[in-house]
């Protein structure tokens, strides 16, 4: 035999060892005993060389380092070095589904958040906090969006926007000395029996990755193939509607080309005809009323137009339509002084309240008239002023819903003057009217209790308490709040209240 031969007859002996081996580590594994020993015993007996099971040894080892490193960052609150052996070391198949392990990673980013905090309250590194708020907020807003729903989680969506936790009551718990050995607890019990039931057999391991791998790419070609698809679905009613379009312009080509035939030959071409040709043609870029109060009866077939192709003739429609839109810049509403709005707000007097009031919610309506009439412009906007006035509000605390003074903006809704109430309610009502108010206004505690309070006082026939119903039903889309007015019987009440009308 020559010395490759002998080289490859040890490879193939040296591979069905391990092989036996990785079949001797299963069944030891499921703790099949019997089958074992025959195992080892075939094996003696026809002079098979079977691989001790070292694998176990040294994963076992690499367990404790992996536990050991984890909580050392706990302890040091490092947490870009933990969240990168919490994600390699952790199966996705736990962290995705597990209740128990997603409740400690949601309370995991909690800690390393305020780490700076509990360690040096008052002189923490500002830039280190600012950077785990981002951390936190880009966590909450991708794995951490399921629990959203949760009641027990739900308050802390507000931490990121807390300028400072250790005094805001909600956070209270987080600042105890008993929360960090509770909390590093859970996770030692966790990782004890995660890390450790990781430790499957090498051959379990390969069906495993072997299926997966075969599973993720089926669904893989599935989604290519939906995707596929949509798109040619997508294509063919374009090249329908392309080829509707062409059909429409050739028989409209031909009927201009006799009309121009018979101009030659001294006939008169009639104005209706003239708009049932232009409808016929522009119904599908521009709206039919425009063409229809285009005026045919008079030299010229001009209307007003904003095109800058607009030169006085229906001809120009047709140029604006293939004319590229050119963008518009959306101007920017002034900025206000919000703490001293807010000031006048709690403090003025009635008349300047209203006054102040009623400006913020015309501003608010300029914003959406803005908005509306740009849109009427051009197809795409570079903003929306009506967003963008919201976000002013809301990020300068308008409502003031962190506020812990005991008398806010809010108290306005069971202020003496009937005015004042009407318009208060009248702007919680165009918070409402908006995905992001909604948001807003479900964070301020206190709101729910203003508006029932106010619906039940009001005269039912008055603006105030319209506005508070239409509010009411728009802030019930959120299911917290919806949850949190059935449990004060608001609805029970609701249906009494009409029932007697």
């Amino acid at each position: 035999m020559s010395s490759r031969e002998a080289a490859k007859m040890g490879d193939i002996l040296a591979t069905e060892a391990d092989l036996l081996g990785m079949i001797k580590e299963y069944l030891k594994f499921e703790e099949f005993e019997e089958t074992v020993h025959s195992l080892e015993k075939d094996c003696k007996s026809k002079g098979k060389l079977v691989s001790k099971p070292q694998g176990s040894t040294l994963r076992d080892s690499k367990t404790r380092v992996i536990q050991k490193d984890l909580l050392g960052c706990f302890d040091d609150g490092d947490h870009k070095v933990f969240f990168e052996l919490w994600t390699e070391n952790i199966p996705s198949e736990v962290k995705d589904t597990d209740a128990e392990a997603q409740s400690l990673e949601f309370y995991l980013y909690i800690h390393f958040t305020i780490f700076p905090l509990r360690r040096h309250p008052g002189r923490h590194d500002r830039a280190d906090f600012e950077e785990r708020i981002s951390h936190f907020k880009q966590y909450l807003e991708t794995r951490g969006a399921s629990l959203s729903q949760t009641a027990e989680f739900l308050p802390y969506y507000a931490l990121p926007f807390v300028p400072n936790p250790t005094v805001h009551p909600s956070f209270k718990n987080l600042f105890q000395d008993s929360w960090i050995p509770q909390l590093k607890d859970k996770l030692e019990r966790f990782l004890s029996v995660t890390l450790k039931s990781s430790n499957t057999p090498r051959l379990l391991n390969l069906y495993k990755e072997g299926g997966r791998s075969t599973k993720e790419a089926i669904q893989q070609l599935q989604l290519q193939l939906v995707e596929s698809d949509r798109r040619i679905n997508s294509y063919v009613r374009k090249f329908n509607k392309m080829q509707a379009d062409y059909h429409n312009l050739i028989g409209i080509t031909a009927e201009l080309v006799d009309s121009l035939e018979a101009t030659v030959s001294g006939k008169m071409i009639s104005p209706e005809y003239l708009q049932s040709v232009c409808v016929r043609l522009f119904s599908s870029q521009m709206r039919q009323s425009v063409v229809q109060s285009t005026d045919f009866t008079r030299p010229g077939t001009g209307y007003y137009s904003m095109s800058p192709y607009d030169d006085g003739y229906a001809s120009s429609l047709l140029r604006a339509s293939i004319a590229p839109q050119r963008p518009k810049e959306v101007p920017m509403l002034p900025s206000l002084d919000y703490e001293k709005l807010k000031k006048d707000l709690v403090e003025g007097s009635d008349r300047l309240r209203a006054l102040l009031l009623q400006a913020l919610r015309w501003t608010s309506l300029l914003a959406l008239f803005l908005t509306s009439f740009l849109r009427g412009l051009t197809r795409s906007l570079p903003g929306e002023q009506r967003d963008t006035m919201l976000q002013a509000f809301i990020s300068n605390d308008l409502l003031e819903r962190y506020s812990t003074k005991q008398k806010t903006v809010l108290h306005l809704m069971s202020s003496r003057n009937e005015i004042v109430r009407q318009y208060m309610a009248r702007l919680i009502n165009a918070f409402a009217s908006l995905a992001e108010g909604r948001v807003y206004l479900s964070h301020i505690p206190i709101l729910l209790k203003r508006l029932t309070e106010a619906l039940r006082m009001e005269e039912k026939d008055s603006v105030t308490r319209e506005n508070v119903l239409v509010a009411l039903q728009k802030l019930s889309l959120r299911r917290s709040q919806q949850t949190a007015m059935i449990a004060d019987d608001l609805i029970g009440w609701l249906v009494d209240e009409f029932a007697g009308l």
